[in-house]
C-alpha cells in the first residue's frame, strides 16, 4: 500500500510537469480538441485522474491496514519480513518496467514508431510472463500497427519515423 501511495504521488508529479510542458506548446488558429495541444492536455489530464485513484485507493488500503493492525496487536516479526520481500520485490518489477520504457526511447529514433512499440508490447509481455508462443508476435505486430494507424490515421499525429523504418 505505500508503494501504491508513493506511486501515485509521483504519478501526479509527473502529471503536473506534463500539464505545465502542454502549456508551453503554442496555441493557433486551428486548434482543436484533438490538435497539437488539445490531445496532451487531455493525455495530462487522465494520468493526474489516475494518479488520485491510486493515491485514494492506497490511502484507503492504508487505513483498513491500520485498523486491522490494531486488531492485531500481536503480529509476528515474520509478516514483517514479508512486507519487507513485498516492497523489494515491487521495487524490481517497477525497474524492470523503467528499463523496458528506456529501451523503448532509446530504439525509437532507430526503428521508428510502430516497430518500436511493437517490441515494447513484446518485451512487456515476456516480462509480466506470458507464454512463449505465437501470439506475442502477432499482439505486438497489432498493437504497433494499431497504435501508429490510431495517431497517424485517425488523430493525425504524426508518430516520429526511425533511420531503418
Amino acid at each position: 500500500m505505500k508503494t501504491d501511495l508513493i506511486g501515485g504521488l509521483v504519478l501526479l508529479a509527473l502529471a503536473a510537469a506534463y500539464f505545465a510542458a502542454t502549456e508551453t506548446i503554442p496555441s493557433s488558429m486551428l486548434d482543436d480538441d484533438f490538435g497539437p495541444r488539445g490531445l496532451p492536455v487531455y493525455l495530462a489530464t487522465l494520468l493526474g485522474v489516475l494518479a488520485l485513484v491510486l493515491i485514494v485507493r492506497a490511502l484507503a488500503g492504508l487505513r483498513a491496514q491500520c485498523a486491522q493492525a490494531r486488531l492485531n496487536t500481536g503480529a509476528a516479526a515474520n509478516d514483517e519480513e514479508e512486507a519487507g520481500d513485498d516492497y523489494t520485490a515491487s521495487l524490481g518489477r517497477a525497474f524492470g518496467f523503467l528499463l523496458i520504457g528506456a529501451g523503448y526511447l532509446v530504439l525509437l529514433p532507430i526503428l521508428g514508431y510502430p516497430v518500436a512499440i511493437a517490441v515494447a508490447i513484446a518485451a512487456i509481455a515476456l516480462y509480466e510472463g506470458a507464454a512463449r508462443d505465437w501470439r506475442i508476435p502477432v499482439v505486438a505486430i497489432v498493437g504497433g500497427l494499431g497504435f501508429w494507424l490510431l495517431f497517424n490515421g485517425l488523430l493525425g499525429v504524426a508518430q516520429p519515423m526511425g533511420v531503418l523504418f
